[in-house]
């Protein structure tokens, strides 16, 4: 599980975990390429409406709070460890 942390790619995922990520990734990375495919996509691995904008709010958020941290400078704390270090999952 910690693989899916440190390389989704080469995690054992469900295919609709995997369309996830792929969406994921393309949405941080290359927002402006988004494209109605996109959440076509996610629709043929069982996603509805209303679990492709469920994902899409928690992807932003993440994105976004993770701009305002590093805008910020804002340092990891010491005590957190990396998810893919812990002892869970």
């Amino acid at each position: 599980m910690h693989l899916i942390a440190s390389d989704w790619r080469r995690a054992e995922l469900a295919a609709p975990d995997r369309a996830l990520c792929e969406f994921a990734e393309k949405l941080t990375h290359t927002p402006h390429a988004m494209t109605p495919a996109d959440l076509d996509a996610l629709r043929t691995h069982g996603f509805d409406d209303r679990a492709i904008h469920d994902a899409v709010q928690v992807i932003a958020y993440f994105n976004y709070i993770n701009r305002v941290a590093d805008a910020l400078g804002v340092e990891p704390e010491h005590f957190v460890r990396a998810w893919e270090q812990s002892d869970a999952g």
